[in-house]
């Protein structure tokens, strides 16, 4: 009886070790073909997504462009020499271009958008600001503070447009 048994260990053994180390090199082989296939759906999905995440920073780089007050000022001309309605008349194009391209946003980091937010809302309080100061009396008094204001400060919009430039490089560089 004795024999048997250890026949049959001697059947066993081997069989069950040839079965375990089957089983970890399937696995192992099953896990890193799932791997390999995520890889390469993520390589498609990225390859496919890469044209519209840059068509998004081309767009928020044209918006970053046009709100820079220097050529939003020459772009958009006061209707009257009121300066309240040429201010709100500045304000209400940035806001609108601002509108017009929010949903750019989901192509873009975190960061990079409330970079972008942060300039839109610094140049509107640049402009505001110049409006209640007390040597501004006019439409055209407006436009030559804010001016004024640039050539001492860098615009915020081209530090947001410095950005933008880096985040596209990281994308383009492997």
């Amino acid at each position: 009886m004795e024999d048997k048994i250890f026949d049959l260990l001697l059947y066993t053994i081997p069989a069950i070790i040839t079965g375990g180390i089957a089983y970890f090199f399937f696995r192992d082989h099953m896990q890193n073909e799932d791997r390999r296939r995520r890889y390469l759906l993520h390589k498609d999905a990225q390859k496919e997504a890469l044209p519209i995440r840059l068509q998004a920073y081309e767009r928020l780089s044209l918006f970053l462009e046009r709100m820079t007050p220097s050529k939003l000022l020459i772009r958009v001309s006061p209707n009257s020499s009121n300066k309240e309605e040429y201010e709100r008349l500045l304000i209400m194009t940035i806001e609108q271009e601002f509108d017009h391209n929010l949903s750019q946003q989901i192509y873009m980091s975190d960061q990079c958008w409330n970079i972008i937010i942060a300039a839109k809302n610094t140049t509107i309080q640049l402009i505001r600001k110049a409006s209640l100061s007390d040597k501004v009396t006019s439409a055209d008094k407006l436009r030559e503070v804010v001016l004024t204001e640039l050539m001492e400060n860098e615009s915020p919009s081209n530090t947001a447009l410095a950005f933008i430039k880096k985040e596209v490089r990281d994308i383009l560089q492997p």
